[in-house]
């Protein structure tokens, strides 16, 4: 997969990424044996040789996690207050940092990489990737409720895009809802289930695009391959477009 020169070299530490472009448009860049000056120039890091002033650009090689995150554990790389992160679970040399967020209360799939390109897509709305959680709330849950959520519900960020709602199971102390979204706000779900007046006690991603979290057991954690992420990265092709939201199934 092609990123632009100055994307690149800023992630390998060389400068801040408009430091780069300078570089670049200083004649100090060269790959595969050939000085380049165009800005937004195409480059597969793993495939080709980059230096600068004659120098070889170490590029370090994108590594893909799946982590079933306990509850307890911060979506972060590092925390002030000393809180666990989830990056503590991972044995990994390399700096990776979590992609989008499950709250501290939350538990699940969780992708963790050095991958910024990945990290964009999963996170970013207008990729529409699809998140699927499983979800237990306080209270039944009405069929008028369920329809507020799948057309969208109004929070203080806006109105929520259309979710679907694909099982639930209720009686009159609780209900279990399975729900995917192709958002990522903060605490979205929590929120839209706070706005129909029911308190979410128990919230789990289990599926992230084709990813499926499955048997895996909390705290587990598996290496993926570039393949395994392919769904998400495919969606930078210059010829794919965002689609419209997709329709609900009610």
């Amino acid at each position: 997969m092609s990123e632009r020169l100055h994307k690149v070299l800023a992630h390998c530490g060389v400068a801040s990424r408009r430091r780069c472009e300078v570089l670049i448009e200083e004649g100090r860049v060269e790959v595969n044996g050939r000085v380049v000056t165009t800005l937004g120039t195409q480059v597969e890091p793993e495939v080709d040789e980059i230096r600068v002033d004659g120098e070889r650009v170490a590029v370090e090689r994108r590594v893909y996690y799946l982590l079933n995150k306990p509850k307890g554990y911060l979506c972060t790389a590092k925390d002030d207050h000393g809180r666990p992160s989830v990056v503590e679970l991972i044995r990994e040399e390399r700096r990776i940092y979590p992609v989008g967020r499950l709250d501290e209360n939350s538990e699940g799939l969780l992708l963790l990489t050095n991958d910024g390109r990945l990290t964009n897509v999963i996170s970013h709305p207008r990729y529409q990737v699809d998140k699927t959680y499983k979800l237990t709330v306080k209270g039944h849950i009405t069929r008028a409720q369920v329809h507020r959520i799948e057309r969208g519900v109004w929070l203080s960020d806006g109105k929520t895009a259309p979710a679907e709602v694909k099982r639930v199971t209720s009686n009159a102390r609780s209900s279990n809802v399975t729900i995917t979204i192709w958002e990522g706000r903060n605490r979205e779900l929590r929120r839209i289930f706070a706005k129909i007046e029911l308190k979410v006690s128990h919230l789990k991603r289990i599926a992230v695009g084709p990813l499926k979290l499955g048997e895996m057991p909390v705290g587990a954690y598996r290496r993926l391959q570039p393949r395994d992420v392919a769904f998400a990265l495919a969606r930078l092709n210059p010829g794919w477009k965002p689609q419209k939201w997709r329709p609900t199934s009610r």
